[in-house]
């Protein structure tokens, strides 16, 4: 299968790796950067660096990567759309959901295809958990817990003012990856109420030459609340940019009527994933459907290129992206209504188990 042409707009500190696994794919050949900077056009050797609406115009490139910072997703995703290219985000899909939807409509419009981050789910990990809840092995899901509990990312960003800012927080930088696991376990989610605030307003940046620099929160730091899926089963879910003394949770965890499965950090592709059945002291370790590497980042998109030669469809795909979207607008839309926010989106799950074959090649 020929090699579609890629660029990528935004070269930032996530766009290393997508460059350095893209490298290795079989089936995109990454061909110009647009960014200020031109650092990763030299260090992996891409001679074309250009402006955002030059790359754009270039007739040979049929996929554009948006890694720009949230709040410019949505305006770099419509422009390359509106350029006839199909686009592959960063999470999140949109800051609003009017702006989500606008790039889901325009997409179908123009026949193209819309990939989004987090493409995590697609690892060994959350495919091996899939794979044990469709053979039965915890029974049926009742209910789940998932934990993002950290001190913020002032103490290893050298730039963490986005994190702060509409669009960023606990719940839109590392939601994603939490919500779009547990979709792919439980399916759709029907309901949801939360609870959030800004627990420690007050905040300083501690790594890099802006260290001491005082960081202004605009966004909720602490969310939490409950989930109800279709399928029957509650999950709880907790995001935090406030825990400063570490914390013992789990990462995610299923219970079912006959068993507990135990989930690693959805913010990588593999990991270790454990079950442990009514009676039984310890956990067992599941063997892993497939090997593959820690951070495989772009992999979600090789799948795309694959199923648009194919005419199929991909899985890190935008419905996906816009169900977690409403889901994270709604722990706030709660908190502030004070009531059950019930989903107007929905989300169908392909039913195939994925194996990471011929995508990419392992990049760890």
């Amino acid at each position: 299968m020929e090699r579609m042409k890629a660029g990528i707009i935004g070269c930032g500190t996530i766009s290393s790796v997508y460059l350095e696994n893209l490298q290795k794919s079989p089936l995109i050949e990454v061909v110009a950067v647009a960014d200020l900077l031109d650092e990763r056009a030299d260090e992996f050797n891409i001679e074309n660096v250009y402006k955002v609406d030059e790359l754009l115009r270039q007739p040979e490139i049929e996929l554009v990567f948006n890694l720009t910072v949230p709040g410019s997703h949505a305006l770099t995703d419509v422009a390359i759309l509106e350029a006839g290219k199909h686009v592959y985000s960063e999470k999140p899909l949109a800051v609003s959901l009017e702006d989500g939807k606008r790039v889901l409509d325009l997409a179908k419009a123009r026949n193209l295809r819309v990939g989004c981050a987090p493409d995590t789910f697609l690892g060994a990990a959350i495919q091996t958990a899939r794979h044990a809840i469709q053979t039965g092995m915890i029974g049926q899901p009742v209910a789940a817990t998932a934990f993002l509990m950290s001190r913020g990312p002032e103490w290893w960003h050298e730039n963490p003012e986005f994190f702060y800012a509409a669009g960023g927080g606990p719940m839109f930088d590392m939601g994603p990856y939490y919500l779009a696991s547990l979709i792919q376990v439980l399916g759709p989610i029907r309901r949801i109420s939360g609870s959030v605030g800004i627990q420690i307003p007050e905040r300083h940046i501690h790594f890099g030459p802006k260290s001491g620099t005082p960081l202004r929160v605009q966004t909720p730091t602490h969310l939490a609340g409950t989930m109800d899926f279709h399928n029957g089963a509650i999950a709880t879910l907790i995001t935090s940019f406030d825990i400063q003394g570490a914390s013992d949770l789990p990462r995610i965890e299923i219970y079912g009527t006959e068993g507990t499965l135990n989930l690693p950090d959805p913010n990588f592709f593999n990991g270790d994933v454990k079950i442990r059945r009514p009676g039984e002291e310890k956990a067992e370790l599941l063997k892993p459907l497939f090997e593959c590497g820690k951070n495989e980042r772009g992999i979600g998109a090789g799948e795309m290129v694959r199923a648009i030669r194919s005419e199929k469809n991909h899985r890190a795909n935008a419905e996906l992206a816009y169900h977690v979207l409403e889901a994270m607008h709604a722990f706030q839309r709660s908190s502030l209504e004070g009531n059950h926010i019930t989903m107007e989106s929905t989300f169908k799950r392909d039913e195939d188990l994925y194996y990471g074959t011929d995508i990419m090649e392992n990049s760890s």
